[in-house]
């Protein structure tokens, strides 16, 4: 599939550097992405030692109780995120979905639900990409409508680190009960992981017994 991809849309050249390549990325650019290595965090991904629950997340225990993460978010993954959110490189969305893939474990998930979008920024950009991403694993448990974003807010990037929190409180809502489920979130970048953490209160307010991040790249700590 990304062979093929790869062939139709850039002429069997590597997306990065433009030399040949039989796939998205020729062998070289492959492996200088960023992959996270060494203990992490099992709650927020972020470099701890002894991979044990790190300081931030004790004081400020976020609602999500675990995140997978595939890349670290600086060059060259940031450019290819940058690519499929804000230029619409779709054919990238089959290549993070399987370096993602590569992070997870066999954990059991009863729904996949991508972060939702507010209808206005959907209409502006014409694809969400954190569902194009998502339809390219398990997609048999994919739910795009489960939670919706209630708001249009602008976004997250745009903002200070403190401001991000506020930003996004009461952004969601679930359309139905969870009863019990595990849902594993999708989402391109994870920076301060207010978003995820508002998604994930959202969903245990309807009923899900544990929720778990799903991220294609997670950026440094901010302080």
């Amino acid at each position: 599939m990304r062979r093929e991809l790869a062939n139709i849309l850039f002429g069997g050249s590597c997306f990065l550097c433009r030399g040949a390549a039989r796939e998205l990325l020729c062998a070289a650019c492959d492996a200088e992405l960023p992959r996270l290595r060494g203990a992490r965090c099992p709650r927020c991904a972020l470099e701890s030692p002894g991979g044990l629950v790190c300081g931030r997340c004790l004081r400020e225990q976020p609602a999500y109780d675990a995140t997978r993460a595939a890349l670290a978010y600086e060059f060259p993954a940031d450019a290819l995120v940058q690519a499929l959110k804000f230029r619409g490189e779709l054919a990238l969305a089959p290549l993070v979905a399987a370096l993602l893939e590569q992070s997870l474990d066999n954990e059991r998930i009863d729904y996949i639900v991508p972060v939702p979008l507010s209808r206005e920024r959907l209409r502006r950009r014409g694809y969400n990409q954190a569902v194009e991403i998502a339809r390219h694993l398990r997609r048999q448990m994919l739910e795009p409508g489960l939670c919706e974003r209630t708001r249009d807010a602008p976004p997250q990037m745009e903002l200070p680190y403190e401001a991000r929190q506020r930003n996004v409180r009461g952004a969601f809502r679930c359309t139905r009960a969870l009863i019990g489920a595990t849902v594993a979130v999708v989402d391109d970048v994870m920076t301060t992981g207010a978003t995820l953490d508002e998604m994930a209160r959202t969903l245990k307010r309807s009923g899900a017994l544990r929720v778990v991040n799903w991220i294609v790249a997670r950026t440094p700590p901010h302080d």
